[in-house]
């Protein structure tokens, strides 16, 4: 300070070098339909609550019931056809499975029932997932009626993995759409124009029955040109009503699994860390997948020698439950990035870092600078090292920051007002195949 008064001048000398902070990684968009609320305005909730609150509930569905009897026992069945609109049984299963915060992308609401265009639509999925690019939280994408797309899905798969490829802070989950053999085809996600948007998405399969009941209408169709309002017939014939309701409350949802996937993400980084596979965990609210995969089946899903895509199956275990059985990014033939635990780490120690040296920008490019730099960058990967991020016995083992003049940068880069830093790190990885070696040991005299 220039002083030009008499008297005494307090300064406080910064002793501790910036930090960084580790950003949120477990923060999915659900991109869909809603009963209501803001149109393409990326909404953020923290609960089922707050969702019914601005978004509503699901779509009323409507049965078609049976109710006959024959000697005194009455047989009744409800039939109905779900619509394609999943965005609220989508945020049970999220909530369901250790979900927190989130984002709420709706880009319609539900059309009239009569209306030709009760349909979800490529476009509608495609411009909000557009406005996400303008979102600095999200960090996963979930597309809940991607599904009523049928094969039209992976041309808006191929457009997340674009954006999550561009931004490098976002990962996609994804379904199997179809048949898998589509999937990992050509029909399915490619790896585009970079030849490296695979490593951004997850693929899971089978569909999932769940514990959730489809939200209906008051009247039901009990022929062809009849219904029959069933609020009414609650105070005139309780029985009926109470076999009706039973008949329709056990037809049971149906869920692609990457809403219940995002909880899973949530869950696993929230106890463990982003560097932990979301695998070998159980899923709640779930009966059953809706189909049995077997060991054997599981062989051609891991990885497709052809195109490299793998797919990660979702398999019930006697005594277990139902357990998410795979952790591969859809790169899997990749060595570097096979799975998602080692793409999401990088994602948020690389959003972290970028975050934290924006502070740096326009200070003078020198060796005081630089020292600060590095010094703030290890102590964050030192941190992720300590909790168990990061390979190796000691440190150096763990993780390395260089920058410097002719260590990352030339004479020129200085003159360009470039500051170069290259940061190594050692991710652990996942124990995928676990082997048991056993032999004999011979007998000593």
């Amino acid at each position: 300070m220039n002083y030009k008064t008499p008297g005494v001048y307090v300064e406080e000398i910064a002793k501790f070098p910036p930090s960084v902070a580790q950003v949120e990684t477990a923060i999915p968009a659900f991109i869909g339909y809603t009963e209501k609320g803001p149109k393409n305005e990326p909404t953020r909730i923290s609960s089922m609550l707050e969702y019914e609150a601005i978004f509503g509930k699901a779509k009323e569905e409507t049965f078609t019931i049976t109710d006959t009897e024959e000697d005194g026992v009455f047989t009744t069945t409800a039939v109905v056809t779900p619509s394609p609109f999943k965005m609220y049984y989508a945020m049970q299963m999220y909530f369901a499975n250790g979900g927190g915060a989130c984002y709420i992308v709706s880009v319609n609401t539900f059309q009239d029932e009569d209306d030709e265009d009760n349909l979800v639509v490529q476009t509608e999925l495609e411009a909000g997932l557009k406005l996400l690019e303008k979102e600095d939280e999200p960090t996963l994408i979930v597309f809940p009626d991607a599904e009523a797309l049928a094969s039209l899905a992976y041309e808006l798969y191929e457009k997340a993995l674009d954006q999550a490829e561009l931004m490098k802070d976002r990962f996609v989950i994804m379904d199997v759409v179809g048949e898998v053999a589509e999937f990992k085809g050509d029909a399915g996600p490619g790896v585009g124009p970079s030849g490296k948007r695979l490593k951004y998405g997850a693929a899971y399969y089978p569909k999932l029955e769940t514990v959730l009941s489809y939200n209906y209408d008051a009247a039901v169709k009990t022929g062809l040109n009849t219904t029959l309002d069933l609020k009414s017939l609650k105070t005139t014939d309780s029985a009926k009503y109470n076999r009706i309701k039973n008949a329709i409350e056990s037809k049971k949802v149906v869920m692609a699994p990457s809403s219940a996937m995002a909880g899973v993400y949530a869950k696993v980084d929230s106890t463990s860390g982003v560097w932990k596979a979301p695998a070998n965990v159980g899923l709640n609210y779930v009966v059953a997948p809706t189909v049995k995969v077997s060991h054997e089946e599981q062989m051609s899903l891991n990885v497709n020698p052809d195109t490299g895509k793998s797919i990660n199956a979702i398999r019930s275990f006697t005594g277990k439950g139902t357990l998410v059985w795979g952790a591969r990014t859809l790169d899997g033939n990749s060595n570097e990035w096979r799975y998602i635990s080692v793409r999401r780490f990088f994602n948020m120690v690389e959003e972290s870092v970028k975050k934290a040296t924006e502070r740096f920008v326009f200070e003078p490019n020198t060796a005081n600078t630089w020292i600060r730099v590095q010094t703030m960058i290890e102590n964050f990967l030192n941190q992720q090292w300590q909790d168990g991020a990061l390979a190796g016995s000691k440190p150096e083992e763990a993780y390395y920051v260089s920058v410097g003049l002719n260590k990352t940068m030339s004479a020129q880069d200085i003159l360009e007002g470039n500051m170069v830093i290259e940061i190594g790190m050692a991710a652990v990885r996942p124990a995928e195949f676990i082997v048991l070696r056993f032999s004999h040991k011979l007998q000593e005299a």
